[in-house]
């Protein structure tokens, strides 16, 4: 498994040749093809998994337009990619967002995140997808009073939760795969659903449903009407249900995952050009940006034909990581190679 980095709030510095900015399909195998050419890679994206939409929002839908696959579902290419690019040891740095963009005095790039990581770079490629990912906040009253004290949108540091009592508001994926994560470390943990119908992966949805019955999750039929608490500190939750009414859920820790939403986000800020639709306008030679340096491949970048398709975006992978070899070994010459002829190249993937 490909190393993991972040998480952790404070100033960690990193060096690699190129940084990828999104670990959807379309990031990942440009992990693949910048790793034929030699180059290390950074992987930064605001989830806390790989796969992007992909693998958020349809992780069990089939895609019937991947090459050679006749089906596949949206974890399986990710876990695919995933498989794929081992061999080149990309790290990644899960649920942390690119928020800050310099150019140095050498000429390389400086990424800060907004958990002060910083990756120097020689090459920045945006493969964001719609953008960055945000959560869909729950339509209840004084949310703010409490987020970021006892109201998390996700889950960081395991730690911070050890001996708290939680309460995860949703039915997805997410919900459901802390529910089962930090059982574990919790004093107490409550699962709040709409409905008893839960779209996770089955086997995550059988191990909620028997620790139920072992007594570790109070699983609660209903919606959330309100928080109670002070001074930024949840108290307890009401709810309402067809059979119970109103009642109140003890709790000092809620935790929502109603899905999320993509925006921008601060790629915005960066002095990157924009078309009318927030799309990032890139030459077809190579799919670099008007930002010398600054590349973008997947659905975010915009060009006269583009098609948002995966596999439009595993094309443009290729042909941006010969575009970054330039900057990221501008004295050295790009030898072109087949998988199927190169010795060096099967040597690097482990192939025979």
């Amino acid at each position: 498994m490909p190393d993991a980095g972040g998480g952790d709030v404070g100033v960690t510095s990193h060096s690699t040749d190129v940084i990828i900015i999104g670990a959807g399909p379309v990031g990942l195998f440009a992990v693949f093809e910048l790793g034929l050419l030699g180059l290390t890679t950074h992987v930064v994206d605001i989830l806390d998994r790989p796969g992007g939409q992909c693998a958020e929002l349809y992780p069990e839908k089939a895609i019937l337009d991947i090459p050679s696959r006749l089906k596949i579902t949206g974890q399986e290419l990710t876990e695919d990619l995933m498989k794929q690019i081992e061999p080149f040891k990309p790290v990644f740095h899960f649920q942390e967002m690119g928020q800050k963009l310099e150019k140095l005095d050498n000429g390389r790039w400086r990424l800060t995140t907004d958990q002060g990581t910083q990756i120097e770079a020689a090459v920045i490629v945006i493969a964001g997808g719609g953008g960055s990912f945000t959560p869909k906040k729950p339509k209840i009253e004084r949310l703010d009073e409490f987020e970021g004290k006892s109201l998390f949108y996700a889950v960081r540091k395991i730690e911070q939760f050890r001996g708290k009592n939680v309460l995860i508001a949703g039915g997805g994926d997410s919900a459901l795969d802390w529910t089962v994560n930090l059982n574990p470390v919790v004093a107490g943990m409550t699962l709040v659903h709409r409905r008893n119908d839960f779209r996770g992966m089955q086997a995550t949805v059988d191990q909620m449903y028997a620790l139920v019955k072992a007594g570790k999750v109070n699983l609660q039929i209903g919606d959330i009407l309100r928080i109670n608490g002070e001074n930024g500190q949840i108290r307890s939750l009401t709810l309402k249900s067809a059979e119970q009414g109103e009642f109140e859920v003890p709790c000092d820790t809620l935790l929502p995952f109603y899905g999320l939403t993509m925006k921008l986000g601060p790629i915005a800020d960066w002095g990157i050009k924009l078309d009318d639709n927030d799309r990032i306008p890139v030459s077809t030679e190579n799919f670099e940006t008007n930002v010398p340096g600054v590349f973008c491949i997947g659905d975010m970048c915009a060009y006269p034909g583009k098609l948002k398709l995966i596999l439009s975006g595993f094309h443009e992978s290729a042909l941006m990581a010969h575009g970054c070899f330039h900057y990221a070994r501008p004295n050295q010459k790009l030898k072109f190679e087949h998988t199927t002829s190169s010795s060096s190249i099967q040597a690097k993937i482990g192939a025979s």
